[in-house]
């Protein structure tokens, strides 16, 4: 349980995790005072926009529509990694959720999940009190692509949070383990938020700025190849550190050494 860092924080926070960082407008102060409390911050929580396109997405994120009022999150992630601050302050992005949830979240004291929701938006406790909220740009089909230069960003700014406040990765979650009437974020390396959570735990162990974490866990669909280049390094490299046999195989949930 924590003091809501303050917005110059929360920006230095992100940049100092090596993220870049675009604030729209007066995101400062843009957000739903009044409309509920702000704080104690208890975690981050992590969604897909169901919305294509940098532009869309921002827009919509930070200025809602009709039935719910933006900003719908604090920061929208899009596909080649920048995050775009549309808001700061309670956001409509976490909406009622379960109370069972809240308790193991504060405590970090779950194991690879948190107990599965059995309250949403009708019947829950408020989570836009308690929670940091990142919307991802994807279409949430489980089809739309998820590049690996995306999934770093929001490893790393979930990160930035996390350490900012001194919590562990157990402090970060998905809206569809918050809610049981949400399926966010969908597809790609969050079918399985333990994943997610052990490459932020992994984030966690590097000093704020380096460009590459300790270690990665494989996930469907990875090569070799292609996880040389989104941590800068080589294949020769990769192989070497992990005493690898064969480079063109690798297996899922395989952790391997980045440096």
């Amino acid at each position: 349980m924590a003091t809501p860092l303050s917005f110059d924080r929360f920006i230095t926070a992100l940049r100092a995790e090596g993220l870049t960082v675009e604030i729209v407008g007066d995101a400062e102060h843009h957000n739903r005072a009044g409309h509920g409390a702000w704080g104690p911050m208890n975690g981050v929580m992590i969604h897909h926009t169901v919305t294509k396109g940098t532009d869309s997405s921002v827009s919509i994120c930070r200025t809602g529509y009709a039935a719910l009022p933006g900003p719908l999150c604090h920061g929208v992630i899009d596909k080649a990694g920048t995050v775009h601050v549309v808001g700061y302050g309670r956001a409509n992005h976490a909406g009622g959720g379960d109370p069972a949830v809240l308790r193991h979240v504060i405590a970090e004291d779950y194991g690879e999940r948190p107990p599965r929701p059995t309250k949403g938006n009708a019947d829950g406790v408020d989570g836009n009190s308690r929670f940091y909220g990142f919307e991802c740009v994807n279409l949430g089909d489980s089809k739309d692509p998820w590049p690996a230069v995306q999934y770093d960003a929001i490893v790393k700014a979930t990160a930035a949070l996390c350490r900012a406040h001194g919590w562990t990765a157990r402090s970060a979650i998905a809206h569809r383990e918050w809610s049981d009437d949400k399926i966010d974020p969908a597809g790609g390396p969050f079918v399985g938020m333990a994943d997610f959570r052990d490459d932020v735990a992994a984030r966690l162990k590097v000093r704020p700025g380096n460009g590459s974490a300790a270690t990665y866990t494989v996930k469907s669909g990875d090569t070799l190849g292609a996880i040389a280049v989104r941590f800068k390094t080589t294949v020769a490299a990769l192989v070497k550190l992990n005493a690898i046999k064969n480079p063109d195989v690798i297996r899922v949930g395989q952790k391997l050494k980045l440096k």
